[in-house]
């Protein structure tokens, strides 16, 4: 949004950049977003960590609502006066921590992403049914986001998301399109639910599990994370020495999301 510095200025708002408050100020990475989103009349769009209005404006004049979430007290009261401004009457706010708060019925997510939520925020949207989320991230972020097996990126959530949904990254940005600027490159990633339900618990928990140890091989890493699904380190080690299977002798970092599913379903028998 061309004038992002005139309001900012005009308000007198020194942003945080502790509270991940890095506003785009770029309007061609800006219609990147919305050309991606496909915003259309009859749809409801989620938004976390709203700002100033840099996207929930735009968006609102293309969709039949926006639910805007931003828990900054001074920046919504920005918002507030913008969308006066604008003569929008289709804009939702919600005055709160995207993470503790209940996310309304919507269709898509689009968000420039507080980045210190990035982890636990994308999780808690996979909870939810929606057609489809831009949202944007630190560029090493969304690279873990659909990175592979005996990769340095595969993580948990390499894994978790493969199950979920189909990412990939469709626009990256430089520290510039932003300000104040950021000490990083930033990614926007398109991801497209698979389907709407949610992630088998003993399997979320296996992979969480799993990769807190990458690096070990996959049975010494359950025994040690053993508090993870919920038994007894002591119990779990005895219940897994009559378990002949190769993939329990794999190191975590190379099995693949189905070889991992493979072995929370072994555990499923098991326990």
């Amino acid at each position: 949004m061309s004038n992002t510095k005139e309001i900012l200025e005009k308000y007198n708002i020194k942003l945080d950049t502790n509270k991940s408050q890095n506003y785009l100020i770029d309007d061609n990475k800006l219609n990147i977003i919305l050309e991606n989103a496909d915003i259309q009349d009859n749809e409801t769009i989620l938004e976390i960590g709203a700002g100033i209005g840099t996207l929930t404006l735009p968006m609102a004049k293309k969709a039949k609502k926006v639910i805007a979430i931003e828990k900054d007290p001074v920046i919504v009261d920005i918002l507030k006066q913008q969308i006066i401004k604008e003569k929008l009457t289709n804009i939702e706010i919600i005055k709160d921590d995207a993470l503790k708060v209940d996310f309304p019925k919507f269709d898509k997510v689009v968000s420039n992403l507080p980045y210190q939520i990035s982890s636990p925020v994308t999780f808690k949207l996979l909870e939810y049914p929606f057609k489809k989320a831009i949202l944007m991230y630190q560029l090493e972020f969304a690279k873990r986001m659909q990175a592979k097996p005996d990769t340095h990126e595969y993580s948990r959530l390499s894994v978790a998301l493969s199950y979920r949904a189909d990412t990939k990254i469709i626009d990256t940005l430089p520290p510039e399109a932003f300000i104040p600027k950021p000490k990083i490159k930033s990614a926007v990633i398109e991801l497209i639910p698979k389907n709407n339900k949610p992630i088998d618990k003993l399997l979320d928990n296996t992979i969480r599990a799993l990769f807190q140890h990458r690096n070990k091989k996959a049975k010494k890493a359950l025994i040690q994370s053993a508090h993870e699904l919920g038994v007894d380190k002591k119990v779990l080690k005895q219940k897994l020495s009559n378990v002949t299977n190769d993939l329990f002798e794999e190191k975590v970092f190379k099995l693949t999301p189905t070889e991992i599913k493979e072995i929370s379903l072994i555990l499923e028998g098991n326990l």
